[in-house]
C-alpha cells in the first residue's frame, strides 16, 4: 500500500524528469507555426518546474528551429521583394494615381503582411522565454530568421544601388529598344520611378532589419521584466 501511494506521487511530482521512450518517431517541427506550438509545450513543462535533461533539445533538433527560422526569414523577405516594387515603381505611380490617404496606407501595407504577421507570431513567444530548453528552442528559432532577414535586407539594398548606378540613359535606352514601339514610354517611364529606386530600397530594408531584431528585443525586456517580478516577490517574502 506505502509502494502504491509513493508511486503515485512520483507520477503526479512536478519535479520528476521527461524521458522520451519513443526514439524512432521524433516529431519535428516543419513550419514557424508548428516551431511556435513546440516551444509552448516545453514552456509548460518547465513552467511547471520539470526538468527536462539537457540532451532532450539535441544539435539535431536545435538544427530544425534554425532552419525553420531561417526558412521563415527567407519567405517573408522574398514576399516583401517581389510585392515591392510593383506596388511602389508600377501600381502607384501609373495605376493608383488617384488613391486617398487611407486607401494608399491600405494597398500599402499588402507587400508587409506576411513580414509583420511571422514578427509579431515571433515576438509572441518572448512570452515563453522560461527554463533552459524553452529560451534554447526560442534562440535557435529567432537567429534562424534574423540571419536570413539581414542578409536579404543588405543583398536587396545592394542590388537596387547597382540597378540606380547602371541606369545611364544609354543604358536604359538600350534595353528600352528591345520593347518595339513601347520603348519611349518605357524609357520616360523609368526615369520617372528612378529617383525613388534608393529611398524604396532603404525602406525596404530597414523594414526587414527591424523584423529581424524586434522579437529579440521583445525576448530581451520581457525577460528584464520576468527577472525584476521574481526578485521583487523574493524580496517581499525575505520581508
Amino acid at each position: 500500500m506505502a509502494r502504491g501511494r509513493d508511486g503515485g506521487k512520483s507520477a503526479n511530482d512536478t519535479n520528476a524528469q521527461i524521458i522520451t521512450t519513443d526514439n524512432g518517431r521524433i516529431y519535428k517541427p516543419k513550419d514557424l507555426l508548428s516551431a511556435i506550438s513546440e516551444i509552448q509545450q516545453f514552456y509548460v513543462i518547465e513552467s511547471k518546474g520539470q526538468n527536462i535533461p539537457a540532451e532532450f533539445l539535441t544539435l539535431e533538433r536545435t538544427l530544425d528551429f534554425f532552419k525553420i527560422g531561417m526558412k521563415s526569414g527567407f519567405h517573408e523577405g522574398l514576399a516583401l521583394v517581389l510585392l515591392f516594387p510593383v506596388f511602389h515603381f508600377y501600381l502607384f505611380p501609373f495605376v493608383f494615381q488617384r488613391l486617398d490617404t487611407m486607401s494608399h496606407i491600405l494597398f500599402g501595407g499588402i507587400p508587409y503582411l506576411a513580414l509583420i504577421i511571422n514578427t509579431v507570431m515571433c515576438s509572441y513567444i518572448s512570452r515563453y522565454y522560461v527554463g533552459n530548453i524553452t529560451r534554447k528552442g526560442i534562440n535557435s528559432l529567432l537567429m534562424g530568421r534574423a540571419m536570413s532577414l539581414l542578409l536579404k535586407a543588405f543583398l536587396v539594398y545592394v542590388v537596387y544601388l547597382i540597378l540606380f548606378r547602371v541606369s545611364t540613359p544609354e543604358n536604359i535606352w538600350k534595353v528600352a529598344t528591345h520593347c518595339g514601339s513601347r520603348a519611349e514610354k518605357i524609357y520616360y517611364g523609368f526615369f520617372e520611378i528612378k529617383p525613388h529606386l534608393l529611398p524604396v530600397a532603404g525602406e525596404s530594408a530597414m523594414l526587414m532589419v527591424v523584423a529581424a531584431i524586434f522579437p529579440y528585443g521583445s525576448v530581451y525586456f520581457l525577460d528584464l521584466w520576468h527577472r525584476h517580478r521574481l526578485k521583487r516577490n523574493a524580496k517581499r517574502i525575505s520581508a
